[in-house]
């Protein structure tokens, strides 16, 4: 009986301290998705500021055909953003089949970086050529880092200029929800580049092109490319942390489901110890009771 309690009071010792373990990862979770989409919307004015510039480079007549879509597409050039931790549920999975699915019906083999190990060896599995594995940022200071890295890298093996650049990502929705999404940033869309030049300028002074429509329209390509990047690592980060807050969640629910067990069955044990105990001395007392009588007789 000793032996029993004993291995219960480990047990629920051991799922006490796990469930601490989880209630930490859950707070970090959820701390971790408010800045995440903070710095979401913080960019929101300054990509507003580079559409404007866009368009007024586009309205003067930049020579934007090397960035427009080409008659004969290429293969494709791909950025997949996963996680390199697990705890995370479907969140690999749900990006890898839909980057896999919408590659699969564009022409020739992709070449793909991916950020994170665990979409990386999705991606393998697929079949896909994985050109270059980057380490998932742990902070909202580490994202700016990691995009000029894949700036870098995919302009150094992008061998032709009219290579088409996909991004693909899970993006929050409400709550602990999250779904893949894929967005090809280069070349630019036609459709978005005409929306750009009808966008009207919001004050009354006219813009100005400085230094050369051709330069000032290749560094805001590039800021374009920056924030988009900049965006679905952000916005990839905060879906893995409400990934991982649900799956913390689940967690926490089965540790306490588990511990309601373990009392019960220890505080059944512990009972039906005292009462054998009790039963014993009571038994022990009747004895004595008995044999007093038997020897005043």
């Amino acid at each position: 009986m000793s032996d029993t309690t004993a291995s219960l009071r480990r047990k629920i010792s051991s799922a006490e301290d796990l469930q601490s373990v989880v209630r930490t990862m859950k707070a970090m979770a959820a701390s971790s998705i408010g800045q995440y989409e903070k710095s979401v919307r913080a960019l929101g004015d300054y990509y507003r500021t580079v559409e404007l510039g866009l368009g007024a480079c586009l309205r003067e007549g930049g020579p934007v055909s090397a960035r427009s879509a080409p008659s004969h597409p290429n293969a494709a050039s791909a950025i997949v953003f996963g996680s390199d931790q697990g705890l995370v549920g479907r969140f690999n999975d749900a990006v890898a089949d839909y980057a896999i699915k919408t590659l699969a019906a564009l022409p020739g083999e992709s070449k793909v970086w991916a950020v994170g190990e665990r979409v990386q060896g999705r991606l393998l599995d697929a079949g896909l050529e994985v050109a270059g594995l980057f380490t998932v940022p742990n902070s909202v200071q580490a994202i700016t880092p990691l995009v000029g890295q894949i700036m870098v890298a995919s302009e150094v093996h992008r061998d032709d200029e009219d290579r088409p650049l996909w991004v693909f990502h899970n993006r929050p929705l409400s709550g602990a929800l999250y779904e893949p999404f894929g967005q090809r940033l280069l070349p630019l869309d036609a459709q978005w580049r005409q929306g750009l030049v009808k966008t009207p300028w919001p004050t009354g002074n006219l813009p100005e092109v400085m230094g050369g429509g051709a330069a000032t329209l290749r560094a805001l390509i590039r800021e374009y490319l920056f924030i988009s990047l900049f965006r679905a690592c952000a916005e990839s980060l905060a879906s893995e942390n409400a990934s991982r807050l649900a799956a913390m969640e689940r967690a926490d629910k089965n540790i306490n489901d588990l511990l309601e067990q373990l009392h019960g069955t220890f505080h059944r044990l512990r009972q039906a110890g005292i009462d054998e105990e009790l039963f014993d001395v009571v038994s022990g007392f009747e004895a004595l009771v008995q044999s007093g009588s038997h020897g005043t007789n």
